[in-house]
């Protein structure tokens, strides 16, 4: 079967603005939900045009180039559990809840199989997982970044699933991150309520500006002032990708450490965003018990406090 006749799950095309890159680090930078070694194998098999041929990964992009990435139908592959230590902060019958370390993708996607939250959990709890969301993503209710730390709730049964997802749906789970921004926030709290969606022309970024953008809204306080840095809470009545880093950026205060949405450079070594899920509050589903859980600051994030304190 060629490119051409081969069942397509997915086309995603973009347009360059840019000259001179190589066409797979030009995807990669755009495409963060695709892993840059998934985009070379699409482009050796012949699954990534510009303008209307097929190239190879060393073309380099030109200003004004219409760029097409056929992502062909797959067999969904085995996920395997791992044995990967987990930050457990509280379990029963119904729940886990996890403290996900910095640099963990939380949820298999193409190109990206192993060394996951799910492959962790799947060694952890064996078959008791909720299957609501397939066997890419047994047990998950909400997602957080890789880079963003914190405290994430996964279930173990469909009961206990489809009762969450509701309470999430809803707006009866209580998310609060903490956060450390650029600049100076003049006032001690605030609401920042823009609507989010896909960036119109970069899919590697979310954006206010976004023409179909859906409502988003992020309650924050200020903890703490650094003179050119502060450090907040933030408390989420809505969950979108990306949300509090999109949020904050959008009134000139991005997070520390953001790659995509931060300033190019950064005075403290980081790796990604200084951002934590600090808070999750929920009510059990089995019992109904309003429950709360907080998830400790990583080394880093404290360290980093500690360095602006001086």
């Amino acid at each position: 079967m060629t490119p051409e006749t081969e069942a397509v799950n997915e086309e995603i095309s973009l347009r360059a603005e840019c000259s001179g890159d190589r066409i797979d680090r030009f995807l990669s930078d755009r495409l963060s939900d695709i892993s840059r070694s998934y985009l070379q194998k699409l482009l050796k098999e012949g699954h990534i045009s510009v303008n209307g041929k097929t190239v190879k990964a060393s073309y380099k992009v030109s200003d004004g180039d219409e760029v097409l990435i056929r992502i062909p139908e797959s067999e969904v592959p085995d996920i395997l559990p791992e044995d990967i230590p987990l930050d457990i902060l509280y379990e029963d019958d119904d729940i886990l809840v996890v403290n996900k370390p910095k640099g963990m993708v939380v949820h298999p996607a193409p190109g990206h199989y192993s060394h996951t939250l799910v492959n962790a959990v799947m060694y952890h709890c064996g078959d008791r997982l909720s299957g609501i969301n397939g066997v890419m993503r047994p047990g998950i209710v909400h997602r957080i970044d890789m880079d963003t730390t914190g405290a994430l709730l996964i279930c173990k049964n469909d009961r206990a699933h489809q009762i969450m997802a509701e309470a999430l749906k809803e707006h009866a789970i209580t998310r609060r991150y903490h956060a450390v921004v650029c600049g100076n926030i003049k006032e001690d709290e605030g609401t920042v309520d823009a609507p989010i969606g896909r960036h119109p022309t970069d899919r590697k970024k979310m954006s206010t500006k976004a023409p179909n953008g859906r409502r988003a809204v992020t309650h924050y306080r200020v903890l703490e002032r650094f003179g050119n840095y502060t450090y907040i809470e933030c408390e989420l009545e809505t969950g979108r990708t990306h949300q509090i880093r999109v949020h904050m950026a959008s009134v000139g205060h991005p997070v520390l450490g953001d790659p995509v949405y931060g300033p190019s450079r950064c005075p403290f070594r980081l790796q990604g965003q200084t951002l934590h899920a600090k808070i999750l509050g929920i009510r059990h589903p089995s019992s109904g018990e309003y429950m709360e859980f907080d998830a400790p600051l990583p080394e880093y994030f404290s360290e980093l406090l500690k360095r602006l304190r001086m």
